[in-house]
């Protein structure tokens, strides 16, 4: 049975990881590249060499990223390139795949909010899995091993600008440098938004007169762990029992009916919890 549920989990992770680079690599083909926006990072590089030298966007993201890995190799370690190997090669496939497609809109305004949005949310759905699609972040990393008290957010932000101050130079518009810091910035709130969403929790107080009864009917149907507390009510003075239970936001509406099941006249309060760390519960970050 444990060994089912590691290969569903397997499957569901590798699964994630491939809709994520497919979501950046279809923002890039199809809302950054046609449209010129720059926000940074090898998109951004990748954007500009298409647009001077003609090169496909394949190549260049395929060319930038193993020169990054190969650089990085001794200093970062095999396991974080090896894991990252397949991931890139994915995304320079992909980008060269999602090509061909026209660009759904020549409005730039559009192209960088859709394009960002998508981005930001298929970077996100990566970076939770545990995997890199590569790029500025292995420049960043590198950069880090030498300086170690700089902060890798701020390594990561210095590339970007660097790269959107580079459109500017060969591009010579300044409203396509600054439709790239504005996806940049939309991307980013696109990353912290799904990871605190993921991140985000229940937490659920049950006060009842049944709390043994009904804490080990909880136990029985559902994976969650309950904590049982006595209690005495304020107004009646009558002894009852707190029940505390910590859940993902999908599982409260089956958790309240199984507790108005055993008791009908428990008292249900849920909490929002940014972060819970323990068994069955997982840290994104």
């Amino acid at each position: 049975m444990k060994k089912d549920i590691k290969i569903k989990d397997l499957i569901i992770k590798y699964a994630s990881i491939v809709c994520g680079v497919s979501m950046v690599a279809f923002a890039v083909a199809v809302f950054y590249t046609p449209n010129k926006i720059v926000s940074g990072g090898v998109s951004g590089i990748s954007t500009i060499l298409y647009h001077t030298l003609h090169i496909s966007q394949g190549v260049s993201f395929f060319t930038i990223n193993t020169l990054l890995l190969l650089i990085s190799l001794k200093p970062l370690g095999k396991g974080f390139v090896f894991n990252t190997i397949w991931v890139s090669t994915l995304l320079s496939v992909l980008v060269e795949a999602f090509s061909y497609i026209p660009p759904l809109t020549d409005d730039i305004f559009l192209a960088t909010v859709f394009g960002s949005i998508l981005y930001g949310a298929g970077i996100g759905l990566t970076l939770i899995n545990g995997a890199s699609t590569g790029g500025t972040d292995v420049l960043a990393r590198l950069v880090q091993k030498a300086f170690s008290h700089v902060k890798i957010g701020s390594l990561l932000l210095f590339v970007d600008l660097s790269v959107i101050l580079s459109s500017l130079i060969v591009f010579k518009k300044i409203n396509l440098s600054l439709y790239g810091i504005v996806a940049l910035c939309i991307c980013s709130f696109s990353i912290n938004f799904l990871i605190r969403k993921l991140n985000i929790s229940k937490l659920a107080f049950i006060i009842t007169t049944r709390g043994e009864e009904l804490a080990a009917y909880l136990i029985k149907k559902s994976p969650r762990g309950v904590t049982l507390i006595n209690s005495k009510g304020g107004y009646t003075m009558k002894n009852n029992s707190v029940l505390l239970c910590a859940l993902k936001e999908q599982e409260t509406v089956v958790f309240q009916k199984r507790v108005l099941k055993v008791d009908p006249d428990a008292f249900i309060i849920f909490s929002e919890s940014s972060q819970i760390i323990g068994n069955g519960f997982r840290v994104y970050k």
